[in-house]
């Protein structure tokens, strides 16, 4: 029986539930999936799901530390980082917020939803969606909380390390808390500010580790207040005991991080060369993920052909015309260039 085909557009990529999906490249977790120790770490302890989870996640957390070069107090573990994201917001409550446009819409929710106001820095296509030095003027009095994700989503470019601790120093002066999502820089060659004072740094293990169905993310702050608070603003047991075992499996894979990048550029480029080739309007990219324009919007004829992409309709600054795919392995990426190639001549014909 033929499959309805659901072209409602998702809050999110991997809406794989609604619709007849073969290639999902909405979302942008590793392509070589999860690390094997991680597999065999959970097959081997399937016990724990029968005991709570330890709600100060030690073990995960003194490995972390050891992964990070960072003191364990400087660590807490949350459900996914999207968990931390609300948690951090609701443990300050903040009148107003600065975000960029286009970014995560996660920070924006959180802020509204905890009774906030959100202003926004406009990141411009002119520029290739790269933040510059403006932000540092749009951090005005008032702002309580800024958002900066590094590289951004959806547009893939990582900022000026200088520019960050810039960001980072003018909020210090005016007591604003900088949080920077590092979720995917561990797909780049970009620095961390991990060790500057005055901010948080938002990690995750979903996409490095494509580990999205276990959530499991973590933050990194100096500033034990800030810790303790985040803490007191979640329920007992946030990270489940699967989540911890795999996680600390998955840090132990040393070469994990290095195989992924070698993996990452070399199929970044392919795809953004053949997606050039065909006529689309490609940004550069520094991430697993890349954005590209095209005349027509490509959510629903790709999902008719059983390909998930992510449409950028509900990204503020983007448009239907706007979608995000995720770099994966080459079998894949060279069948999703047939499939959008097609789908362009057939349009053109």
């Amino acid at each position: 029986m033929q499959t309805e085909i659901n072209t409602q557009i998702y809050e999110h990529g991997g809406d794989i539930y609604r619709n007849d999906v073969r290639l999902d490249f909405s979302v942008n977790t590793n392509p070589l999936g999860m690390p094997d120790g991680a597999y065999t770490a959970l097959r081997e302890n399937l016990g724990v799901c029968e005991k709570y989870p330890d709600p100060h996640c030690e073990a995960l957390r003194r490995q972390i530390a050891q992964f990070e070069g960072i003191a364990q107090k400087d660590i807490l573990c949350g459900n996914g980082a999207a968990d931390l994201i609300y948690r951090i917001v609701f443990s300050i409550k903040p009148k107003k917020a600065l975000v960029c446009a286009p970014t995560f819409s996660e920070y924006e929710r959180a802020v509204v939803i905890s009774g906030g106001r959100v202003e926004y820095h406009d990141l411009r296509e002119e520029d290739g969606f790269v933040l510059t030095e403006r932000i540092i003027d749009d951090i005005t009095d008032g702002i309580e909380i800024v958002f900066l994700c590094n590289p951004n989503n959806p547009t893939g470019k990582l900022a000026d390390a200088g520019l960050l601790k810039a960001a980072a120093e003018k909020c210090s002066m005016q007591n604003t808390l900088l949080v920077l999502d590092e979720c995917f820089l561990p797909f780049t060659c970009g620095e961390s500010l991990k060790d500057f004072p005055n901010i948080v740094v938002l990690k995750a293990f979903t996409k490095i580790y494509s580990m999205a169905g276990l959530r499991l993310g973590y933050l990194l702050c100096g500033d034990s207040g800030i810790i303790a608070s985040v803490r007191e603003h979640a329920q007992g047991w946030s990270v489940s005991a699967p989540a911890q075992i795999a996680g600390i499996a998955a840090l132990k894979e040393h070469d994990w991080i290095a195989r992924t990048l070698e993996l990452i550029n070399t199929e970044r480029d392919y795809l953004t060369s053949r997606l050039r080739e065909i006529g689309l309007c490609v940004f550069d990219s520094d991430a697993n993920f890349i954005l590209l324009r095209s005349e027509k919007p490509l959510y629903e004829p790709m999902l008719k052909r059983g390909i998930l992409v992510r449409s950028c309709a509900n990204f503020r600054g983007l448009g239907e015309n706007y979608t995000r795919i995720a770099v994966k392995l080459r079998e894949e990426n060279e069948a999703f260039i047939e499939e959008i190639e097609s789908t362009i001549a057939q349009r053109e014909g």
